[in-house]
C-alpha cells in the first residue's frame, strides 16, 4: 500500500507541468494532469466513432499513463519538429523511475501500457493517439488559434503532425477536424 501511495503522490507533480495550450476561456496554460483527464474522457465519448473494435478500458489506461514521464522530462508542444528522440528518451527514463515506485508487477503493467502507446501499433494505441492529438487542436480552435499564433505554427505543420494519427484511429473525427482547420485557416488563426 505504501508504494502505491508514494506513486500517487508523485503523480501530483503532473499538475505543475505546464503545457502550451490554454483551456477554453482561461488566461492560464493547461497542465498535463488536466490534459490526461480530458483526453481520457474524449476517447470514452468517441467510442462509437472508432475505426474498429477497441478496448476502451485499455485506451483510457494508456491515456492516463502516457504523459507521466513529463514529470521528469517536461512538456514539448505537440507541433514541435526537433528534439523528439531526446524528449522520448527523457520520458522513458522518467516513466521507469516513476513506475519503479510501484510494486514490481504493477509497475510492469503500467510500463507495458506506456510502451504500447508509444509504439502506436495496436488498435487501442491508435485510438488513444487520436484523442491525444485531437485535444490540443480542439482547444486551439476554441481559442482562435491561441498557441498556433503564439508559437508561429502553420496550418501545414498542424496537419502534418495530427492527420495520420487521427485518421488511423478515428477517421470520422479527422473528417470533422479537417473542415474546422480549413475554416481556421480562412480566419488567419495560424502562425506564419
Amino acid at each position: 500500500m505504501q508504494k502505491i501511495i508514494e506513486f500517487i503522490l508523485e503523480l501530483d507533480k503532473l499538475k505543475a507541468v505546464t503545457r502550451k495550450v490554454r483551456p477554453v476561456g482561461m488566461d492560464r496554460f493547461e497542465n498535463t494532469a488536466e490534459h490526461s483527464w480530458q483526453i481520457a474522457v474524449l476517447a470514452f465519448a468517441l467510442v462509437p466513432f472508432a475505426e474498429g473494435p477497441i478496448n476502451i478500458d485499455r485506451v483510457i489506461k494508456m491515456l492516463l499513463v502516457h504523459d507521466i514521464g513529463e514529470i521528469d522530462a517536461g512538456d514539448t508542444i505537440v507541433f514541435a519538429r526537433e528534439g523528439w528522440t531526446e524528449r522520448k528518451a527523457a520520458e522513458l527514463a522518467g516513466v521507469k523511475r516513476i513506475f519503479g515506485i510501484l510494486p514490481e508487477q504493477t509497475g510492469a503493467v503500467f510500463l507495458d501500457l506506456w510502451e504500447e502507446f508509444e509504439r502506436g501499433d495496436s488498435p487501442d494505441a491508435r485510438f488513444a493517439h487520436t484523442a491525444d492529438r485531437a485535444m490540443p487542436v480542439l482547444l486551439n480552435l476554441s481559442n482562435q488559434g491561441g498557441s498556433w499564433r503564439d508559437n508561429g505554427i502553420s496550418y501545414e505543420r498542424v496537419v502534418d503532425r495530427i492527420e495520420p494519427e487521427i485518421k488511423a484511429g478515428c477517421p470520422a473525427l479527422w473528417a470533422y477536424i479537417s473542415v474546422r482547420l480549413e475554416e481556421a485557416r480562412g480566419k488567419g488563426w495560424f502562425g506564419a
